[in-house]
């Protein structure tokens, strides 16, 4: 399965690509990938895979307290 974006949103991806491409050509890059083809969901991970495979564990919040990274 693959998420494409419209042309309105594959449009502002590009404009914003070609916005940051002289200070971070990396993100340039991205965006422009994502414009272009779209996101192949088969292939992502979820948070829980991620955690379970760099060995992160996270502790819930405190007090109310939210963390944010």
């Amino acid at each position: 399965m693959r998420m494409v974006f419209d042309p309105t949103e594959a449009d502002g991806l590009r404009a914003t690509a070609r916005d940051a491409a002289l200070e971070d050509p990396t993100l340039a890059y991205v965006l422009l990938d994502l414009a272009d083809r779209g996101v192949d969901l088969n292939d992502c991970r979820t948070w829980d895979d991620i955690k379970a495979e760099r060995s992160i564990e996270v502790t819930p919040a405190t007090g109310g307290a939210q963390r944010v990274a």
